[in-house]
């Protein structure tokens, strides 16, 4: 019965309604083939891993406006403008810099250990669809890295605050991206030599903090001293602001260790809790070690303690546990400490807003000392010298002698250039008046 009412059915239409139908049933097919494929493709993709990227992504980028917060709350009030405005515009410019050529050089197909292919440039090939091995859209890791990118060079702005000049410090930043931050994040994560060796580094010490703080130290000895500094008083316009400055990069660190595990997973539990340990340890060394030293505890030396501490967990986070991130975070407030407040009035160089001393420092503690606490307890991890494995202590001392060569030579000599070409530094009457009204026409207060 159900053939002679198909086939009655068949029958009733017409010649034109009978060619159509038959011609649709192959596109049909072609159709649910395609969103077979795509469904196969889309499996591959884990919604929780992919969740917690999105808000890692998100908690990272909102470290840059964080920074700035922190940066503009210990500059001058003539220059608080300013100092937020570096890291803003960093936040815009590099957001585009990174889609048209940063990301491919940075991750894309390996050439020789050194560099990414352009075979990724504007983003071609880099779809929806999981890279092989992952479990979240290539494009939601492009974007998580991309925030790493962004914050890198804005950490530098801190050492030339208060006397540079806009339009150099824009060309500066997008030539140190492209030569600096792209190839060494390709060297460590990117399939290049450094990752090869094995030295470890699981969200940025050598990668941001070591290159930006080796910048940072290279730019305040090229660019040369404020006016004034060091036998004027220079003093922080609105410490509070600083602190939730602090509060807003300890909030989005979590995103930026926890989320290099790539996945909801023990991996990210693991750097969540040591992030937070580390940074804890670290500010509280550092305001007893004031205290004993300075006589009084002081909010600012907390905050930038904190900072100390986060900056040295990074390369750690996901290879030690919790006992050895307290190890780090104090070493991180002892060191740190040393080179803000002893080294830098000894040395006599102007970091106005001590990048080194932080994150020069910071960062080169963070990943020695992954050499000497990663331990293979840890999933992901292996083990360093404290744990009968000496060899990994020798990987990490070379990748951070390699970071610090990279971004000494190319910030000495992109300065130098562009000193040459454009000048580094505002007019001195520009730089009195203050570089919110000399370089923008605007006040951050009216009082």
């Amino acid at each position: 019965m159900m053939t002679i009412v198909r086939n009655s059915w068949i029958e009733g239409l017409g010649k034109g309604d009978r060619a159509a139908m038959f011609l649709f049933f192959p596109v049909l097919l072609v159709l649910l083939s395609g969103k077979a494929a795509f469904a196969a493709e889309a499996s591959k993709i884990d919604t929780g891993d992919t969740a917690w990227l999105l808000v890692s992504t998100a908690l990272v980028m909102v470290m840059t406006p964080g920074l700035a917060f922190f940066y503009g709350g210990m500059a001058r009030s003539k220059n608080v403008l300013n100092t937020i405005m570096l890291s803003f515009i960093i936040l815009c410019m590099m957001s585009v810099q990174w889609v048209l050529w940063g990301y491919t050089l940075a991750f894309g197909p390996d050439v020789g250990g050194i560099i990414g292919s352009l075979s990724w440039l504007g983003l071609k090939g880099v779809g929806l669809e999981p890279t092989e091995g992952s479990t979240i859209p290539h494009q939601l890791f492009m974007m998580f890295q991309g925030m790493f990118a962004i914050i890198t060079p804005a950490l530098i702005t801190g050492a030339f605050a208060e006397r540079i000049k806009f339009s150099t410090f824009l060309v500066f930043t997008l030539i140190w991206a492209t030569l600096v931050y792209d190839p060494l994040a390709h060297w460590v994560w990117g399939g290049g030599w450094l990752g090869d060796l094995g030295a470890l580094d699981f969200a940025g010490g050598t990668v941001v903090h070591i290159s930006s703080g080796a910048s940072a130290l290279i730019a305040a000895l090229v660019v040369g001293k404020r006016k004034g500094y060091p036998t004027e008083p220079i003093h922080p316009n609105n410490l509070p602001l600083t602190v939730i400055g602090a509060a807003l990069l300890w909030f989005g660190w979590f995103g930026f260790n926890a989320g290099s595990a790539l996945a909801a997973n023990a991996s990210a539990v693991n750097a969540f809790v040591t992030t937070n340990t580390a940074t804890g340890t670290a500010a509280f060394t550092w305001t007893m070690v004031e205290w004993l030293h300075r006589g009084k505890p002081t909010i600012l030396g907390a905050a930038t303690g904190a900072v100390a501490g986060l900056v040295a967990i990074t390369p750690a986070a996901g290879f030690v546990g919790p006992i050895s991130s307290i190890f780090i975070g104090a070493g991180a407030g002892l060191f740190c400490y040393y080179a803000v407040v002893i080294l830098k009035p000894k040395l006599g160089y102007d970091d106005s807003l001590d990048v080194f001393g932080v994150h020069g420092v910071g960062g080169t503690w963070g990943a020695i000392a992954t050499g000497l606490f990663a331990s293979s307890s840890i999933p992901g991890s292996t083990d360093g010298l404290f744990f009968g494995n000496p060899a990994q202590l020798g990987k990490q001392l070379i990748a951070v002698a390699a970071t610090w060569v990279l971004a000494c030579v190319v910030t000495f000599v992109t300065l130098k250039v562009l000193d040459g070409i454009m000048g580094l530094r505002v007019k001195e009457e520009e730089e009195v008046e203050g570089l919110d009204l000399s370089q923008h026409g605007e006040t951050g207060y009216y009082l």
